[in-house]
């Protein structure tokens, strides 16, 4: 195994694990235009971005714990050839059923981005927290990206040309990957059902893995649950907007994409406890200002570049947590850490919709509240658990 990474094959591995998540994404802005192209209904269309996100938590969870026994690059490259093919077979559905089934296999091959993350991680000792940090850049780009390319492209040219660049966009990254990236052989020897059942024991091991994973799914949740219904809030009144304008205000987001670096340095310099308070701090203020008028289109704006900051603040920190704790277990860690993520994601998505369906925005947003507080415990655990291992390690 190569000794670190060079600069631009850490700068390739984040424009691979943006482009790849960015496929989880590229539905929310374009919900009601395929819902328009299929005569169903929003809450039917609703179901596209929560098929997703549960395909990527299988994924998640039975196919990135190889990257501990397989060779990771040869996974990464597997993955996204085969995401290529779903990809393109998305542009042509002829039904909605094809829409449902194709949405959970795109989730499902869009998990390379985690066999990435780990693989990073594993090679890149010394600036750990940086490397991740620029990778979650990579990331947060793709899912902005994602947004805002989806509503303008469906408005230019209609919804199934995002599938078709998406497919291209892949196609050319994995041509280079091949080419560029490291091989990064794997030290697991077992076989699949044991390696699977060693994923699960991680969490028996380590508290603070339990900690930051519920934290983080819960926190995530928030995430989806705001972009998910935002589409139907700002596309009705009193706003009213197209989906030109509602994938512009991906660009209020942007603030985001500087996070994951700076948080990522100050994680390698210590201070985590800290720095997990302040990232729920910034997460909750922002729903604070969101709740105090939400019929302001300024204000909405501002708290959505809040959390944009405390979110990805708060998984960077999550990330540098994990990754610390067995480096043999990289990819099993993370196997649990993200498949609760992003299983969080999906239950963010169904509550909120479900309060969009029942009491609007208003029940959105209280939704969103409870799901903060509920990661503010775990949080407050995790700094605890964090503290009473420095005082052991001192």
């Amino acid at each position: 195994m190569q000794q670190g990474l060079s600069r631009f094959q850490v700068i390739l591995m984040a424009i691979a694990a943006g482009a790849t998540v960015a496929n989880l994404y590229y539905n929310q802005p374009i919900l009601k235009e395929i819902a328009l192209s299929f005569n169903i209904s929003e809450s039917r269309a609703g179901a596209i971005s929560l098929l997703t996100q549960l395909g990527y938590g299988l994924g998640l969870f039975f196919i990135t714990p190889l990257g501990d026994k397989l060779n990771r690059k040869n996974m990464i490259l597997t993955l996204m050839s085969l995401l290529f093919f779903a990809l393109i077979l998305m542009a042509a559905a002829v039904n909605f059923t094809e829409v449902w089934i194709l949405s959970i296999l795109i989730g499902i091959l869009s998990v390379s981005v985690h066999v990435i993350i780990p693989m990073a991680a594993t090679i890149e000792k010394e600036s750990k927290g940086k490397t991740i940090g620029i990778i979650f850049t990579g990331i947060l780009i793709g899912i902005l990206a994602a947004r805002m390319a989806g509503g303008l492209i469906a408005e230019l040219v209609g919804w199934r040309y995002i599938y078709v660049l998406s497919a291209l966009l892949i196609l050319s990254i994995g041509l280079i990957l091949k080419l560029k990236l490291p091989d990064s052989n794997s030290e697991y020897h077992g076989h699949y059902l044991n390696l699977l059942g060693s994923a699960l024991t991680q969490m028996k091991r380590f508290p603070l893995l339990r900690q930051t994973a519920i934290t983080g799914a819960l926190l995530f949740g928030v995430f989806c649950s705001m972009w998910t219904t935002l589409t139907f809030y700002l596309s009705g009144p009193p706003f009213n907007f197209h989906p030109g304008a509602i994938s512009l205000f991906g660009f209020v987001a942007v603030a985001g994409i500087f996070v994951p670096p700076v948080f990522g340095r100050l994680a390698d310099r210590g201070n985590t406890p800290r720095l997990l308070l302040l990232s729920i701090s910034i997460v909750i203020a922002g729903l604070v200002l969101m709740k105090l008028n939400p019929d302001s289109v300024m204000i909405l704006a501002v708290a959505v570049l809040i959390l944009s900051i405390g979110l990805p603040a708060n998984q960077v920190m999550n990330a540098s947590i994990i990754f610390s704790l067995d480096e043999t277990s990289h990819s099993r860690i993370n196997t649990i850490y993200t498949t609760l993520y992003f299983l969080g994601g999906a239950f963010g998505t169904f509550t909120g919709l479900i309060s969009w369906k029942y009491g609007g925005w208003n029940w959105v947003t209280w939704q969103m509240v409870i799901l903060t507080l509920a990661a503010s415990a775990f949080i407050l655990k995790s700094v605890r658990e964090l503290e009473r291992e420095r005082i052991i390690a001192a």
